[in-house]
């Protein structure tokens, strides 16, 4: 039989090879069909269209495992699809091979012509029905010919099958065998292992090895390294560099990308690893969990059974140490048994072992705890754990990763380091659970002509100046029904101010945003969120805080106490970013511009709600692990007196004025059948919330926007959105466009809202701490994916929402998105779901009805395998019917249910604007015992500074003690303070006065 090529394969091979008896060779798997060099080859093409899974260059790649695929519009529009080859120069050539991937019988037939200037094309050769069908492999003797563009052009007979082509090839077969090039290079390891491009090497600092650059020719031998010029570079010598001679040393912690680059005569070639450095020192000593049956990966539920044996810990210490242990029953922390400290020497292995005398029957959760402790350095600590299953216990339509317990409560079963499912019941208005407040209205306003901004924004200043009550409400501004046209924006930019009006639906009040200037119809926030105290920082002092944990170590916790409000800073390293293969996105096929990814911070806001020694706990759980490997965590204390609260927006109906004229038929990669609103000269989104807690939106609707009905901005925190809908979005449907509703903060809930025609219907944005809750949410009409949109939010809930969902690897969509989300829940969701698991870190798909759908990677362009997410009953919901609802009711009660259920908004007495008199006001005030100048009884608001030199906070207090006062002291040296004043005879009646200190 005749004999197959690999296109790379140099003539001078195949003749060496065809002139010793050899048996017949049969095709190669997976390379192209050739007989003499391909002058196609890696060659520049243009196309009429391909998809990001078909790119144009396939067809001319050598590899019949990719292909090129145009577009369906493409096809569909004239029936044509068409490729074309620059062959650098004009070439002779006197063969073509067209190698289908696609049956042929939906090509009516296909021409071949050539071109000198890439416009005038001469035909050499056209299929036709008097030669049959056409084959999957047609190789044509074309004569010979001259040209420098080859252009094929495919007739479809049936444009709505798809069609794809392996390979397009063209020949010279009178030409002489070329010359052997160097045609590969890669490098290989000291114990002489082929190194992959971009494989890791992974050394400690002060360690080193060598590696060598090899090279491949055309003809299969190895590259003479006598006749090559070899350069070898470090992108980061800092930290690790590399000699001439291969020789590797590490210099400090972190990654870095060495290069090799081989010429052999006039061709070069590259290729590059990576160098991860660690620093054993830094990371102080590796613990290793051992057990024979036991799951040890990241997000996968970790269980013995019952009687089996326990397990042991495998302990390195960099440095001498004395390391303790301890067994816990987590349920009833109990500790059932301990090891007591046990020397480790400086980088000797030790193996931990728990007494086998009594084995763990009683199912549950356990954890191994360990301390490592040093002289004259913080204690460290570790935990792993592990959950004994009950055999008789009935889970039948339940999680096996979380399900109702013997109490009636939710129990978890977490992985061998603790990560477990999120409970994300502190999301929501104060903390979750608590219902929306009914304010009364102090300022009514009545629909106007022209423009009514000003009136409307005269009346919000208005309330915004009066006194807050006790739970730190001013009032509301109620807009009577009727239309008021807002041509500007309107601000929220002071805490208790409530904006009301008289219904959402269309007889209601509605905001009509006039115009084409593009801006937010409504903002909301203060002028900054938290700020950190630099000099309250501590470091977390535990190796693996997992996600989910309320509590974690601290190596001081003396200046800390309960009711603190702190800042968890997560640190994410260069070798965390390398762990995700974030710094090696695949570039965008065909354009390029991918970003990779830098180290960042989470910062996780929290209130501490216990202390135990160095043991801090919080009031919600962290989102993301804690690694001292990738970075650690350091604690602060903060101050955001810029950060205003108790605000809310309420019972209207927004529509935006837009040009029907401006029409547009784009979509995303692609194109809509008929043309729709596409005019962006107008206003963009309803409510942005920024640096704003403890606010709402409730029963708003809104129509023709842009952007977003609600977004809440970085530096929001419990902020509850319910009971909208937003629908008709006006914008070309791209991205950047028709994020319904926008998550950018943390510990928020968007419940029971409604969504039309968005492209991400309810999305979370980057690097957001989390947690956040979707709850019982539907959308239609979508043109795109309800997500975590783009580089690792972490922490979020979708529960019961009826939308199409995506929680991937976006790659390089964007500009480099990469992994989107992690530690994410979708439980009992309706619609389509893909659910893949970043390293490090996992996502639960539970309880889903509908379609699995096959993610975005791996595809052509990228093969690298990504696993799966951790699925559990596809195709039938699970109880609890609502993850978010039993989690609130577990830690609060029944009653918590009902506080965040719908309810009337306004009516009645609260819509009868009333102004509070009779307050109990203050004489005034003294700070550190002296009167606070310019003090005014019906000014509450004061901003004082402090003498130079000041270095301890300032304590206020009332003037006169006729009132009930209660101070809340500022907790830092240019911190707040607050006094409330309540009436001794009619507690309802109060005032707050709030003093800011500067420097």
């Amino acid at each position: 039989m005749k004999a197959l090529w690999k296109k790379r394969t140099c003539g001078a091979l195949a003749a060496l090879l065809m002139a010793l008896p050899v048996p017949d060779l049969a095709p190669i798997e997976g390379t192209a069909y050739a007989e003499s060099a391909n002058l196609a080859l890696s060659k520049s093409v243009t196309k009429s269209s391909d998809t990001s899974s078909g790119r144009s260059a396939n067809a001319v790649d050598g590899n019949t495992g990719t292909y090129w695929q145009p577009l369906s519009t493409d096809r569909k529009d004239d029936n044509h699809v068409w490729l074309t080859v620059d062959l650098g120069m004009p070439l002779a050539f006197n063969k073509t091979v067209v190698q289908f991937r696609t049956s042929t019988s939906a090509i009516d037939k296909y021409t071949i012509q050539a071109s000198a200037d890439g416009v005038n094309w001469q035909d050499i050769y056209a299929s036709g029905s008097e030669q049959g069908a056409i084959p999957a492999i047609d190789s044509r003797n074309v004569g010979m010919r001259q040209g420098r563009y080859v252009k094929l052009d495919v007739t479809l007979n049936d444009p709505d099958r798809n069609f794809q082509l392996n390979e397009f090839e063209i020949y010279d077969t009178t030409a002489n065998p070329p010359e052997s090039v160097l045609e590969s290079v890669y490098f290989a390891a000291a114990d002489g292992r082929k190194l992959a491009t971009d494989d890791t090497l992974t050394i400690g600092v002060g360690g080193g090895t060598v590696i060598s650059l090899q090279g491949v020719m055309s003809d299969g031998r190895n590259a003479d390294l006598s006749n090559a010029t070899v350069e070898l570079s470090s992108s980061k010598p800092a930290i690790a560099a590399v000699t001439g001679s291969g020789g590797i040393s590490a210099i400090q912690e972190g990654v870095t990308k060495l290069t090799g680059k081989m010429t052999v005569g006039q061709t070069a070639k590259e290729t590059s690893v990576w160098v991860d450095v660690y620093d054993p020192v830094r990371n102080v000593a590796d613990f290793r969990l051992r057990h024979p049956s036991i799951t040890r990966e990241i997000g996968l539920p970790a269980l013995l059974n019952p009687g089996d044996p326990l397990p042991t810990i495998t302990a390195q210490a960099a440095a001498d140490a004395a390391l303790s242990a301890e067994l816990v029953h987590v349920k009833t922390n109990r500790v059932l048994q301990r090891i007591p400290e046990t020397a480790l020497a400086a980088g000797a292995e030790k193996e931990i072992a728990f007494a086998e005398a009594s084995p763990l029957t009683a199912p549950g959760l356990y954890e191994i705890r360990l301390k490592l402790s040093s002289p004259g350095k913080p204690d460290v600590y570790d935990s792993f754990s592990f959950t004994v299953s009950d055999p008789d216990a009935d889970r039948t339509g339940q999680s096996a990763v979380a399900f109702i317990g013997d109490g009636g409560r939710l129990e978890y079963v977490p992985d061998f380091k603790g990560n477990r499912v999120l409970d994300f019941s502190n999301s929501g208005y104060m903390g979750g659970g608590v219902r929306l407040p009914d304010v009364q209205a102090r300022v009514v306003v009545e629909p106007g002509e022209g423009d009514d901004t000003a009136r409307i924004q005269a009346a919000i200043d208005r309330v915004s100046q009066l006194p807050q009550s006790v739970e730190g409400f001013r009032g509301a501004v109620l807009m009577k029904k009727g239309t008021y046209e807002i041509a500007g924006s309107l601000r929220i930019n002071a805490s208790g101010v409530v904006l009301r009006g008289e219904g959402q639906g269309e007889d209601g009040t509605t905001l009509y945003a006039t115009g084409a200037t593009r801006r937010d119809i409504l903002q909301i926030g203060g002028t900054r969120g938290a700020v950190t105290l630099p000099e309250t920082k501590t470091a977390v002092a535990d190796l693996f805080v997992p996600s989910g944990a309320r509590s974690f170590h601290v190596e001081n916790a003396a200046g800390y106490k309960v009711g603190d409000t702190i800042i968890v800073r997560r640190h994410g390293s260069d070798r965390w970013i390398h762990a995700l293969s974030m710094d090696s996105i695949v570039q965008r096929p065909g354009s390029g511009g991918t970003q990779q990814w830098a180290p960042f911070d989470l910062d996780f806001d929290r209130v501490i709600t216990k202390i135990e020694g160095n043991l801090i706990t919080v009031d919600a759980p962290l989102a993301n692990s804690i690694e001292r490997r990738w970075g650690g965590a350091d604690v602060y204390k903060y101050d955001d007196q810029d950060r205003i609260e108790q605000v809310g927006v309420e019972n209207l109906r927004v529509d935006v004025q837009f040009d029907p004229s401006v029409t547009s038929k784009t979509m995303d990669n692609g194109s809509t059948d008929t043309p729709y609103y596409a005019d962006e000269n107008h206003a963009v989104s309803f409510a942005v919330l920024g640096h704003v807690k403890n606010a709402w939106v409730r029963d708003v609707t809104g129509k023709h926007l842009e952007h977003a009905l609600v977004q809440m901005d970085r530096g929001s925190k419990w902020i509850t959105v319910q009971d909208c809908t937003v629908t008709d979005f006006v914008s070309i449907i791209t991205g950047g466009r028709r994020y319904a509703f926008h998550q950018s903060g943390q510990l928020s809930l968007v419940q029971r809202n409604y969504v039309e025609t968005a492209r991400h219907a309810f999305v979370v944005d980057s690097r957001i701490p989390g947690p956040n809750v979707f709850l019982e949410g539907k959308s239609k009409t979508d043109f795109n994916t309800s997500e975590p949109h783009h580089r690792w939010s972490v922490g979020g809930l979708y529960d019961n929402v009826k939308s199409d969902i995506a929680i991937r690897d976006r790659g390089w969509l964007g500009s480099g998105h990469g992994w989107s989300g992690a530690n994410y829940v979708t439980w009992n969701t309706e619609g389509e779901l893909v659910s893949q698991q970043p390293p490090t870190a996992q996502n639960y798909a539970i309880g889903h009805v509908g379609t699995k759908v096959k993610p975005f990677l791996p595809n052509a362009d990228d093969p690298r395998p990504r696993k799966d997410a951790y699925w559990e009953s596809l195709g039938a919901h699970v109880q609890p019917g609502s993850l978010y609802k039993q989690q609130l009711q577990d830690r609060l009660d029944a009653q918590a249910l009902q506080n965040i259920a719908r309810t009337p908004v306004g009516g009645g007495a609260l819509d009868v604007p009333v102004m509070a008199d009779d307050l109990p006001l203050l004489k005034g005030i003294k700070i550190n015992g002296k009167a606070m100048e310019g003090f005014k009884p019906s000014t509450f608001d004061y901003v004082v500074q402090l003498p130079p030199g000041t270095n301890a906070a300032a304590q206020v207090e009332a003037h006169d003690m006729r009132h009930d006062m209660e101070y809340i002291q500022a907790s830092h040296l240019y911190g707040k303070a607050v006094i409330i004043s309540r009436d001794k005879k009619d507690p309802a009646k109060s005032v707050r006065y709030t003093v800011r200190f500067k420097p």
